[in-house]
């Protein structure tokens, strides 16, 4: 059998929800979203050779037209009305404090993120070319908090411990990290844009993050005993940090 007629097939059995994405995928002439790897909740393009640099330095972040940065996005019809306004809420969060817009996406608009409920919760690091997904499942990622995450890394913006200065504030105890789970704590070659490592940040993880005994893997030098990264809504330095990567003072 021909990919064609597969193809015919599929579409005849598929339901009328999917029938209605691929639909909206053809009218705006939406190439197949490439196979991609997850690293924790940073997903990458499987053919990727992006380094440690960060992205934003190298075009991956999101044009500024006048005063504002417009970032489409379209909500996947799968989730309830219920689900669904706790996104947008995630979503409008930005444009309260920052000149971040999350707008509807529109036909002719190239760049532009697609919630769905995936695997987890997870989201491309930087803008991307063309549509990218970020990964909202219903069970367990819909949180004004986790809405902010996800996006924060479609902005741009990687995790609190990763920074390219976080032995100064924190330690990490590789000997309790999963086995295969160390990706998630190795340090980048980040733009820390003059703002201070912030243990309220929600993009830190919690201090027991991917434990395999319970045990802290991330230690606060200032107070070992300190509980992080439990954060509710995007912090001062959050919003500070937007404003300084996407000039949102001029």
């Amino acid at each position: 059998m021909t990919p064609a007629l597969l193809f015919i097939l599929f579409l005849s059995m598929a339901d009328v929800s999917m029938v209605s994405f691929l639909k909206w995928s053809f009218d705006i002439k939406l190439h197949f979203f490439p196979l991609i790897v997850l690293y924790g909740d940073i997903a990458e393009p499987k053919t990727s050779s992006r380094n440690a640099d960060p992205c934003t330095a190298i075009g991956c972040k999101w044009p500024k037209s006048g005063r504002y940065v417009n970032v489409p996005y379209y909500i996947s019809s799968d989730y309830s009305e219920y689900e669904r306004n706790i996104i947008l809420r995630g979503l409008q969060s930005f444009s309260l404090s920052t000149c971040i817009r999350l707008v509807p996406w529109k036909s002719g608009d190239r760049d532009y993120i697609y919630i769905e409920s995936k695997d987890g919760c997870w989201s491309y690091l930087g803008r991307q070319n063309g549509g990218q997904y970020v990964s909202l499942a219903k069970n367990g990622c819909l949180y004004q908090s986790t809405v902010q995450h996800e996006v924060l890394h479609a902005l741009g913006f990687n995790h609190e411990q990763v920074r390219s200065d976080r032995d100064t504030y924190v330690r990490i105890l590789f000997e309790n990290i999963e086995p295969g789970r160390e990706f998630a704590f190795e340090k980048k070659q980040t733009n820390n844009l003059g703002t201070p490592y912030d243990f309220n940040s929600v993009m830190e993880y919690r201090n027991d993050a991917f434990s395999k005994n319970g045990k802290p893997t991330i230690v606060a030098k200032c107070n070992p005993y300190m509980k992080f990264g439990n954060a509710e809504n995007m912090s001062a330095n959050d919003i500070l940090r937007i404003n300084k990567l996407y000039e949102c003072s001029e």
